[in-house]
């Protein structure tokens, strides 16, 4: 019995040995992060929507580690250029990717060589959920519901419709709303959503989908009527039916893409679970409430179910910029 009790404490004993250093690396290795000012690359231009949203998040990760977080804009090539920059960077926890689902979905299929692999070089650490983005007719057309404009765009055989980009969200739904309904409605592509917004203003456009926030440039101005959000009702609009709600049977109608976060692949998990934290705890920061706000924007959600909506969205976001035929660039 003596010699039992001792032969298990030697097993126990040489257990706990085996685990401490894996345990003092993690623990370490979260701990010594950050050691120096963190680099926040915003792979698009300063004063739009990801912009601000990395330097809301960025201020309060400062706040929250006792190290500056650097915001630097890397624009350009659909995000591919600050995307591929952190995914060449040291897995250290210190240079850090503020993007859109553009630049971690949309590149894969709209690029011949973004410059990077997202599954293998790049580890997403925390996405805000997009907002719906709203339908919005010019008042010439009168129409007010899906319906109605499906009526008008069959009758009237030609009606164009404006995207902030081609390869875009607008652009999918236009062919998918061509597929289901046997339209011909002619994409009309902007470089952003500014000028798509004017157009749409001045009577260029019959059409125009986008952002809450960007559209009140003609709502306010009763140059447009929304007829339709994308995917998810918008909170400041309740009345307003999504387009699955109006009939619209495409899975590309069931997505709404993402801004976030990522990492380096190689960057330790403790790093990685770190920085999520960080994101999700801003959440009640004022400052960041108030961006979220502004573009009506959801919570940012931590790793797990930040990982969970990409691998979900992945295929149906795929799927629909295949079938737009563009060869890639």
């Amino acid at each position: 019995m003596p010699a039992t009790f001792s032969r298990r404490r030697v097993i126990a004993a040489g257990a706990a040995a085996a685990a401490m250093p894996l345990l003092s690396r993690g623990a370490s290795a979260q701990a010594a992060w950050p050691s120096r000012q963190i680099r926040m690359i915003c792979s698009y231009p300063a004063g739009g929507q990801t912009d601000l949203l990395a330097r809301a998040f960025g201020e309060f990760i400062t706040r929250q580690v006792g190290q500056t977080v650097v915001i630097e804009n890397k624009a350009g090539a659909s995000g591919s250029i600050g995307a591929a920059e952190v995914a060449r960077a040291a897995p250290d926890g210190h240079t850090i990717l503020c993007s859109i689902s553009t630049t971690y979905v949309m590149n894969r299929a709209m690029m011949k060589n973004p410059g990077y692999d997202m599954d293998k070089d790049l580890t997403l650490v925390s996405v805000i959920p997009g907002a719906g983005l709203l339908l919005v007719a010019s008042p010439k057309l009168g129409v007010k519901t899906l319906a109605e404009f499906v009526a008008h765009a069959r009758s009237s055989g030609k009606v164009n419709f404006g995207t902030y980009s081609a390869g875009s969200a607008p652009h999918m739904t236009i062919n998918e709303l061509n597929k289901q309904y046997g339209l011909t409605i002619e994409p009309i592509h902007y470089r952003g959503e500014a000028p798509m917004w004017t157009g749409l203003a001045e009577g260029t456009l019959d059409v125009a989908m986008g952002s809450y926030t960007a559209a009140q440039t003609v709502l306010q101005s009763n140059l447009g009527v929304v007829f339709g959000v994308h995917s998810k009702k918008v909170d400041a609009i309740p009345g307003i039916a999504t387009l699955p709600e109006q009939g619209a049977t495409s899975k590309f109608f069931t997505v709404s893409g993402f801004s976030g976060w990522a990492l380096p692949k190689a960057t330790p998990q403790p790093i990685v679970d770190r920085l999520s934290e960080l994101c999700v705890a801003a959440n009640n920061d004022p400052k960041v409430k108030e961006v979220l706000a502004t573009f009506v924007l959801e919570p940012a959600i931590g790793f797990r179910d930040s990982n969970a909506l990409y691998q979900r969205e992945l295929p149906v976001w795929m799927e629909a910029a295949q079938s737009l035929g563009l060869p890639p660039a």
